[in-house]
Parts: structure tokens; C-alpha cells; sequence
């Protein structure tokens, strides 16, 4: 099973910005897609962006214009940008792999933004 670890989460205020990091431990190019979820206190997990193998990334319509997703030309690391942070980002963020033949989550990584 691939072996993900996100990093870059931390403390910021409000409209400040970080910048997540999901490291691989296989090529993301065998997946169909990466992706990024996150997951508040009391809440369900949800998908916060994705980026399919072929195709355009998508979006949770509360981070569009605000995050952006990336993927580095080696395929070992995806990135999640984000901009202009709210209070209601704040939750523990994940980064998933997802494939036809297996894919895995990370552990997570908190992001807390305060005002």
C-alpha cells in the first residue's frame, strides 16, 4: 500500500496563507487520482480538491479561487496552496491517493486559522 505524509500545517490568522505538501512513496502517476479532504471537529470528511490523472482538478465550491491544487513533474509530491485562510478551514487536512488497483490516506496534518 503507497505511504503518504502530509506536512506544512500550522497556525495562522485569518486571510494569511500555507502551503500543504503530500509526499509519495510511489509515483502519483500510477493513480487515478490525488486528492486533498479535510475533516473539522464533529465533522464528516470532505473532499476539498482533486486532481484526477487527466483531466481538470476540481474543487469544494467553499475553497474555489482561494486553493489551489499541484502536482510537481517528478509525480512524488502534491501540494495544496491556500489562500486568503478562514476560520472555517480549520480542521485536520488529508491527502488521499486514489486508484483502481489500491491507493491510501495520509495521517494528517491540523491546520488551525484564527481570527
Amino acid at each position: 500500500q503507497v505511504q503518504l505524509m502530509e506536512s506544512g500545517g500550522g497556525s495562522v490568522q485569518v486571510g494569511g496563507s500555507l502551503r500543504l505538501s503530500c509526499s509519495s512513496s510511489e509515483s502519483m502517476f500510477r493513480f487515478d487520482a490525488m486528492g486533498w479532504y479535510r475533516q473539522a471537529p464533529g465533522k464528516q470528511r470532505e473532499m476539498v480538491a482533486v486532481r484526477p490523472k487527466w483531466g481538470s482538478s476540481r474543487y469544494a465550491d467553499s475553497v474555489k479561487g482561494r486553493f489551489t491544487i499541484s502536482r510537481d513533474n517528478a509525480g512524488n509530491m502534491v501540494h495544496l496552496q491556500m489562500n486568503n485562510l478562514k476560520p472555517e478551514d480549520t480542521a485536520v487536512y488529508y491527502c488521499k491517493a486514489d486508484g483502481a488497483n489500491g491507493g491510501g490516506w495520509g495521517q494528517g496534518t491540523q491546520v488551525t486559522v484564527s481570527s
